[in-house]
């Protein structure tokens, strides 16, 4: 199938999706659900946060605190299932604790037909982020295979499939033996992000068990913001909930991203800010026409 024939949520009239968003709360540095909640909010979606950890500040900065909210979430969750809550997209970032994994699955249970996005926040340029074990990126690996879409950077991916990183300079041929294998660990839809060859070009690949393999592309950035990948696939899961196809929503998520990116080189101190997408948030409310 054509990715641009491909719909995984369909949007029904008035009515306004709810879903549970299952990262870390960032005090300071724009990223995890401080990102989600404004850019799904400005897509109709009603956001329903629940907190992975609390973090003064993203780990890039130093003396960062972190605290694990691993013991509350099953209560919290079940508080919910209480009181009748429906979900119709389950969407999870950065964890804190491989137990945290355990938590996302029983809500998978609970949520049968909610959509299930995963992005795989543990690790970037070759190197593990600070508070992941082996263990959670581990269990990281087993929640990938059970997504509806998977969003990796490249040494995600390889982490996923317990191979090497090589780097982000890498061919077709190569990019899409990668998601071959990520689709065929048992992920639905695959977009492999951020594949960069020195020729002023960053491209992300993607492609579906019901879908071909195709290439979106922007101009490469020479500067780089925390927090891209949180919104990258925060835009993309906006757009599918809008009703826009697989295709268009790879599309859509890298425009927007490259945008901000723009945007945010005119802000005082911007690479220890992060992303500034706030002035940009119209684009994403006009996905829904």
């Amino acid at each position: 199938m054509d990715a641009q024939n491909l719909f995984l949520y369909k949007r029904e009239g008035a009515y306004i999706p709810r879903i549970a968003a299952i990262h870390d709360l960032c005090g300071y540095g724009k990223c995890s659900l401080g990102v989600a909640i404004p850019v799904l909010s400005a897509a109709g979606c009603d956001v329903c946060p629940v907190p992975t950890g609390l973090f003064s500040s993203h780990t890039a900065f130093p003396g960062w605190y972190m605290h694990d909210t691993t013991e509350i979430l099953t209560d919290y969750l079940n508080a919910w299932k209480g009181i009748g809550v429906d979900i119709d997209a389950i969407y999870s970032g950065f964890l804190g604790a491989p137990e945290q994994v355990q938590r996302i699955k029983e809500t998978y249970e609970t949520y049968p037909r909610a959509l299930r996005v995963v992005d795989p926040v543990m690790a970037d340029h070759g190197k593990v982020y600070p508070t992941y074990t082996p263990e959670l990126c581990e269990a990281m690996a087993g929640l990938a295979s059970g997504a509806d879409i998977l969003t990796p950077n490249l040494t995600e991916a390889a982490i996923i499939l317990g191979t090497e990183w090589t780097g982000s300079d890498i061919d077709d041929d190569t990019a899409k033996g990668i998601v071959d294998a990520l689709l065929a660990k048992g992920a639905k839809q695959v977009v492999l992000k951020g594949i960069q060859r020195g020729d002023g070009i960053i491209r992300n690949f993607a492609a579906g068990q019901d879908c071909e393999f195709f290439e979106a592309k922007n101009e490469y950035l020479p500067y780089m913001l925390h927090g891209t990948g949180d919104l990258y696939c925060s835009c993309l899961l906006a757009a599918v909930m809008a009703g826009k196809s697989f295709a268009d929503a790879v599309v859509f998520a890298g425009d927007f991203v490259y945008d901000a990116m723009i945007v945010s080189a005119k802000q005082p101190d911007f690479k220890d800010r992060g992303v500034s997408f706030e002035p940009l948030l119209g684009n994403i409310a006009e996905l829904l026409g």
